[in-house]
Parts: structure tokens; C-alpha cells; sequence
């Protein structure tokens, strides 16, 4: 990929009707291949593509603090410190739905 095949992209978020009115936004510069640009402008109405790019950055950094708090937890369980589910899950779960039937009911 060269930089011809990138083309600046001014994202201006604005205050869409739908948007929280309470929102701080910035302004941000990307390059962006051109290819996923013009796919972007041929798919969303020029008024929501700001809004359609922050969804879809809030979504991928959700991801990414996800897979990295997986990552970090790894290794975390130990199976010394939880020997009632030593013979499996199934009588551990049976018994905690029935402790909440019973509290409820």
C-alpha cells in the first residue's frame, strides 16, 4: 500500500439529533485506505458517517480491553482455591439455582 492509496479523512463529529447533546466532541485527522473510504461513503449517508466511525471505534476498543483483561487474568483461577467444583459444574450450578428458587419463592 502506497500513500497515494490513503486518503485524508476529516473526521468532524457533529451533534446529531440522536446524539447526546452533553457529548464533547473533537475533531480528528485520519488517513484511511481509500477503498474502505469509498465503501464508507457508498454505505452511510454523509450525516452519519461520524457517528457510524465512532460506533465502530468505541466497539473495537471495547474488544481490545477485552482480549487484554483475558489476557492479564490468565492463569488467574486456581483449582485448590475452589474444590467444590472439583467433580464438575453441574452439581455446583444446581445447587446455587435452587438456593435462588428457594430465596425468591
Amino acid at each position: 500500500m502506497t500513500f497515494l492509496s490513503l486518503y485524508p479523512i476529516q473526521l468532524s463529529i457533529f451533534v446529531a439529533p440522536e446524539v447526546d447533546m452533553g457529548a464533547v466532541t473533537k475533531q480528528a485527522n485520519f488517513l484511511l485506505p481509500e477503498d474502505l473510504l469509498e465503501e464508507l461513503k457508498r454505505t452511510v449517508s454523509p450525516r452519519r458517517q461520524s457517528r457510524f466511525v465512532t460506533e465502530a471505534l468505541r466497539k473495537e476498543l471495547m474488544r481490545l480491553r477485552l482480549a487484554k483483561a483475558i489476557d492479564e487474568s490468565f492463569g488467574a483461577w486456581k483449582e485448590k482455591d475452589h474444590p467444590d467444583l472439583a467433580k464438575g459444574t453441574d452439581s455446583y450450578i444446581r445447587r446455587m439455582r435452587r438456593s435462588t428458587r428457594l430465596a425468591k419463592g
